[in-house]
């Protein structure tokens, strides 16, 4: 392999990565980077392997012995400590993130997003090591804008609704609106990570992402997945389409949001591991600007998509809506709009996403369908009357 160079022209040292949820939609695409490009060894910490195995067959792949899979639940595990020692970075991805989960479980999304972060960062503080942590592109909360009566014509300024790492504020709904505890769960480790810079030295990177997506996301509920569960929108969407039923769209499915492409995304990742002058420090939004729809949006176009995809014919219904309450639960909220300003990851790191929301739907549901359209069919299909 060539020597890689960083960004200032300097060639890029092999180190050790210990990545925590390195088994999950966005460690599995990272992994996968890491062994194809660069020569880094990883560390990879996990409850579940499935989205990686590939990646650990003994002997047969070029990257033979650069990944180590250790079966860990950070809850309790003494070896936490050990592992992070032994790396030079920590990548912690570990997080409770589905929609879902925060309205029924929002204590477990508390504890999983700040309590089981804690040692995480101690031990990375103590032992003067860098790390690299996952929060979310929900810590903005609500747009300025959104607070603005319905005619204002400031609500289409991008001043009241671009979010901006270094001045938007964090707008979160009231308490009992328990939408709510993963952001700001979520923002307090990003407040005690920054605090351990300013007052202890951590070298520390803050990602904050924009809807990535793409395949392995998620799961598909009975196939992979709980039967009960409830994943986020691509792979609900997914799975509708899949299953030939409407696309379930809540309060309508008029809130806003961006998508970038994943693999799109961990390049902007792997910018930060290899770029640590130009990362550390920083809080960057890694999303695509370009690519706002929408939920109804992404609905029409998924559903077209699908339709290209399968050879399929589209359902005359393919949509219904339903209220929060019906599909989330009592307590649901929901921000409006997430624009992600560029300007601090592109000054630094140079990065802009490039792949179009159709382009990056075609690739995802083209995996959906090959991977599970058949495993769906067979679930589906009724035993014959004896």
């Amino acid at each position: 392999m060539a020597a890689r160079m960083d960004l200032d022209g300097r060639p890029i040292k092999p180190m050790t990565i210990c990545m925590i949820g390195a088994g999950g939609f966005i460690g599995s695409h990272l992994c996968e980077k890491l062994m194809a490009e660069t020569p880094h060894k990883v560390l990879a910490l996990d409850v579940y392997n499935d989205k990686i195995k590939r990646l650990l067959e003994p002997d047969s792949l070029p990257w033979a012995g650069r990944i180590e899979f250790h079966r860990i639940n950070i809850k309790h595990d003494s070896r936490l400590e050990g592992l992070v020692k032994m790396a030079d970075l920590t990548i912690n991805l570990a997080a409770i993130c589905t929609p879902a989960d925060y309205n029924t479980r929002p204590l477990d999304t508390i504890y999983s997003n700040f309590i089981d972060a804690l040692p995480v960062v101690k031990y990375c503080s103590e032992n003067s090591k860098r790390l690299i942590r996952f929060s979310t592109c929900e810590v903005y909360g609500k747009t300025i804008g959104s607070f603005l009566p319905k005619d204002s014509p400031l609500r289409k300024d991008p001043a009241y609704y671009v979010l901006k790492e270094d001045t938007s504020p964090c707008i979160f709904g009231s308490i009992e609106k328990q939408r709510w505890p993963y952001a700001c769960a979520k923002q307090l480790i990003e407040r005690l990570i920054y605090a351990e810079g300013a007052e202890s030295g951590l070298d520390f990177t803050i990602v904050r992402p924009f809807n990535w997506i793409g395949p392995r996301m998620d799961f598909i509920p009975g196939i992979d997945g709980p039967s009960e569960g409830v994943p986020r929108v691509l792979a609900c969407f997914s799975n509708n389409l899949l299953r030939r039923e409407p696309l379930k769209l809540v309060d309508g499915g008029q809130s806003q949001r961006t998508f970038v492409y994943i693999k799109d995304a961990i390049e902007a990742v792997l910018l930060m591991i290899e770029n640590p002058d130009r990362a550390n420090g920083h809080i960057f939004n890694v999303g695509n600007p370009n690519n706002e729809v929408t939920v109804r949006q992404l609905a029409e176009m998924m559903t077209q998509v699908y339709t290209k995809v399968s050879g399929e014919p589209m359902l005359q219904s393919p949509s219904i809506d339903v209220s929060s309450k019906e599909f989330y639960g009592e307590g649901y909220d929901d921000s409006d709009k997430r624009i992600p300003d560029m300007t601090i990851i592109n000054k630094q790191l140079g990065w802009n996403p490039k792949t179009s929301l159709w382009d990056l739907l075609e690739s995802t549901l083209t995996y959906q369908y090959r991977t599970y359209a058949e495993a769906i069919k067979k679930s589906m299909a009724k035993p014959t009357a004896s």
